[in-house]
């Protein structure tokens, strides 16, 4: 199905988008390679949730033990309240048990958490998920669940598309460390990109291709230019770029914007040059430098210091300092702060230099 589908959910405020198992596990994996105890001992909290079919709350559920975890808690938004609406009914595993209430289970969110063996089979699981009625809708800005996040150490979901902004904050406004997905885009917003440069956020390891909308047996829909935000630390960020020297590069690059030529192309409105591929940052230039967006997913902060970002409204967002460093010069044709080289718009770029 075409990513524009997700286009028009974030346009509408669909917010029905569901993670797959194996792209959690991957992603996880990642985080556990490079910090054996990066769970240990924690409290996990997974709003924006499902749990009776969230792939979120099953791996966690299911590697409760393996990850030494303290305590799980999910959460889910109270069907009424969704702007998506369907054919929903409650799922057996809620009207056969006892706790099930005809009058809440559509206008009150749930809460699901594990902590022990309840059912004295040897292990913590799946199976030992208790759950009851939340007061609230489960919003996860509403106080219920404000409380939930500030008893958690770490919080990991796929947030709401169209609250992306108001997620991060509410979670950064708390200082607690993060695990979730957003498009790839998010990097521009005013609100995110200073969290990036600096280092309160960084993407994670891997992307995000597909997703299900409604329970896990639906179909699935394509999700490009999602990806991983986190400010848990995995090993690919220390990863220094192995790089060539502006010469070799201007000599031998696969690139034709660049090789034979006998210089890199300087900004018009910017003291930087233009890098239009990551793989033709030289290793030798002292200067500044723009270079794409998908830099981001290459970048070892103890290699380069990110300075500002040249897309979007540039001059209301950059601070003062920031321009001040790149000498910026408002240009006729920049559009609110992006790249110009001889006259000509560039895509956004990041701008960079190589720490001493």
């Amino acid at each position: 199905m075409a990513n524009s589908n997700l286009s028009n959910a974030k346009t509408a405020k669909n917010d029905e988008f569901y993670t797959q198992y194996a792209d959690i596990q991957k992603e996880v994996n990642a985080y556990m390679e490079f910090n054996p105890d990066v769970f240990r001992g924690k409290t996990i909290l997974l709003p924006c949730d499902d749990p009776e079919w969230s792939n979120f709350t099953k791996f966690f559920a299911q590697n409760f033990e393996n990850f030494g975890l303290k305590k799980l808690i999910s959460t889910s938004f109270a069907q009424e309240s969704k702007n998506y609406k369907s054919d929903w009914q409650p799922t057996l595993f809620e009207t056969e048990n006892p706790l099930f209430n005809a009058d809440k289970t559509a206008v009150c969110g749930k809460i699901f958490t594990l902590t022990r063996d309840t059912n004295e089979n040897g292990k913590v699981d799946i199976d030992d998920l208790e759950w009851q009625y939340l007061e609230g809708t489960g919003d996860f800005r509403s106080a219920e669940v404000t409380a939930l996040r500030d008893e958690a150490d770490i919080i990991i979901t796929n947030p709401p598309f169209s609250l992306f902004r108001e997620f991060v904050a509410w979670i950064t406004e708390a200082d607690k460390q993060f695990l979730i997905i957003g498009n790839m885009n998010a990097i521009t917003y005013k609100e995110i990109f200073p969290l990036i440069k600096e280092n309160k956020l960084w993407l994670g390891v891997n992307d995000v291709r597909w997703f299900y909308q409604g329970d896990t047996s639906s179909e699935l829909y394509e999700a490009a230019h999602s990806r991983w935000f986190t400010n848990l630390d995995h090993g690919r960020r220390h990863e220094p770029l192995e790089l060539m020297t502006m010469a070799d590069n201007l000599k031998f690059s696969r690139h034709k914007e660049i090789k034979g030529k006998t210089e890199y192309q300087h900004y018009d409105n910017y003291d930087a040059i233009e890098v239009p591929y990551t793989d033709a940052i030289p290793s030798d230039y002292e200067g500044t430098m723009g270079v794409p967006i998908s830099f981001l997913d290459k970048y070892c902060p103890e290699q380069f210091e990110i300075i500002w970002q040249a897309s979007g409204n540039t001059r209301a967002s950059a601070p003062k300092s920031a321009l001040d460093k790149l000498h910026y010069q408002p240009h006729p044709d920049d559009r609110g702060g992006c790249t110009i080289v001889k006259g000509a718009r560039t895509y956004g770029r990041i701008l960079i230099r190589k720490i001493q």
